[in-house]
């Protein structure tokens, strides 16, 4: 099911599916490096369970039985595969390049999280796990996550910084009518980072309770793995679709917002073997370039240790994790996924940014040009492309991955812009 077109035989296993890269270069070791970054940088207390779980996926990943329940669920609930839109009336806006949508915002529960967190579950219940425990920015993977759980029957408890409870309101309440445990973290910056420290305090006094379901292509080893493998299956569509309906050829460039990176990793997956596609991620570039305005985390951030991984870090003067700032709750983050870095060093991956005023232009002309209200994550990519649209002209293509809807974003943006008087009728 995720396997390339050229491929003949449909893949058995989970380890068939995602093997995506023939590039030897370009693929990660055993151990979970990927180049100089990744691995697992732990204390004894979590050592331990993670060696358990990458020990559990990967028997998982080589098992049939679990791949057909995998992408069973994946039809069934997902509703795979999304599709691939050309954007008719954005690319008139923007002059120049076509510009494609894959529309992940068409999953079961509106974003492409749930891709990765119904992997996780199904580990979770095959480590005979009761509750599966996982942070969330803008709530996309706790909703997917939620969601996920209650389908196999599981606990789920979800670790939110107070300030992104707030700006995500609705997506609070998905979490609990699905019957998730909201946990509000409101020490320090009280956004995605101390979610995860505290969800990470928790998992450690409990392992053998929880499986720690985390959000993106972050954390230790396997979970950047693992989270690219369930994700591979945008990319591999996207390729597929693309081929299929433009008379055999690639796109010109895949274009992804990157914050922890889950969503890119899956658009880029299918792609890093096609040298002539671009492939290029967009950080958050925020309200200013000062330390504590944005996240760009691959042009400004330098090389550390965060949440058990070796990755790009951004970092204040006493060498701690920086306050970060994204108008998007999902990018809000002081690191990046260690592919991320090894493939921007690799050069085979370009990071940009867009700030907070770009995206909200672009999600305003998505709207009003396509009928489509993106989450703010996805508006980052947008805003890029219709940046590099002209200068790529009408013979080239994008396509964007359109990784999540913006029913969350609404009350946040109407704050944000101004909004018409609605017309009185008497």
């Amino acid at each position: 099911m995720l396997n390339h077109p050229e491929s003949s035989a449909a893949p058995s296993t989970l380890a068939e599916a995602a093997d995506l890269i023939r590039t030897p270069e370009l693929k990660p070791t055993n151990d979970g490096h990927f180049g100089a970054y990744g691995g697992a940088v732990l204390p004894d207390a979590l050592a331990r369970p993670m060696e358990d779980v990458a020990k559990a996926y990967e028997e998982a990943r080589q098992d049939p039985a679990f791949y057909a329940e995998y992408t069973r669920l994946l039809r069934d609930v997902v509703g795979r595969p999304t599709p691939l839109m050309l954007a008719e009336r954005l690319t008139e806006a923007a002059g120049g390049a076509k510009i494609f949508l894959k529309r992940e915002d068409l999953n079961h529960t509106g974003a492409h999280k749930i891709n990765h967190t119904l992997g996780e579950v199904l580990l979770a219940k095959r480590m005979g796990k009761q509750t599966v425990i996982a942070e969330t920015g803008a709530g996309q993977h706790g909703v997917a996550l939620a969601a996920a759980a209650a389908l196999v029957g599981l606990d789920c408890e979800i670790h939110m910084g107070a300030v992104d409870v707030a700006k995500q309101h609705p997506n609070v309440v998905r979490m609990q009518l699905l019957g998730a445990k909201v946990v509000s973290v409101e020490r320090g910056g009280a956004t995605l980072k101390e979610a995860v420290d505290s969800a990470f305090e928790v998992y450690a006094q409990y392992p053998e309770q929880y499986l720690y379901a985390i959000g993106s292509v972050v954390g230790p080893h396997p979970f950047p793995t693992l989270v690219r493998d369930f994700q591979a299956i945008v990319g591999a569509e996207t390729r597929t679709q693309f081929l299929q309906g433009n008379d055999g050829t690639l796109p010109t460039a895949v274009i992804a917002s990157v914050g922890g990176g889950s969503n890119a990793m899956g658009a880029f997956t299918a792609f890093l073997d096609d040298d002539d596609v671009r492939l290029i991620g967009v950080e958050p570039g925020g309200s200013g370039s000062e330390l504590g305005q944005h996240a760009m985390t691959m042009s400004k951030g330098a090389t550390g240790v965060l949440h058990g991984m070796t990755t790009r870090v951004l970092t204040d003067a006493t060498g701690e994790p920086a306050p970060v700032h994204s108008i998007a709750s999902g990018l809000d983050y002081p690191g990046v996924g260690p592919q991320h870095v090894f493939l921007a060093e690799a050069g085979r991956v370009e990071y940009v940014s867009a700030n907070d005023g770009h995206t909200l232009e672009a999600f305003q002309l998505v709207s009003r040009t396509e009928g489509i209200i993106p989450a703010l994550e996805s508006s980052h990519a947008i805003a890029e492309a219709l940046r590099l649209a002209p200068q790529l002209g009408s013979y080239a293509s994008i396509v964007v991955n359109l990784s999540g809807r913006g029913d969350k974003d609404i009350d946040y943006v109407a704050d944000k812009i101004e909004l018409a008087t609605p017309e009185v009728v008497r």
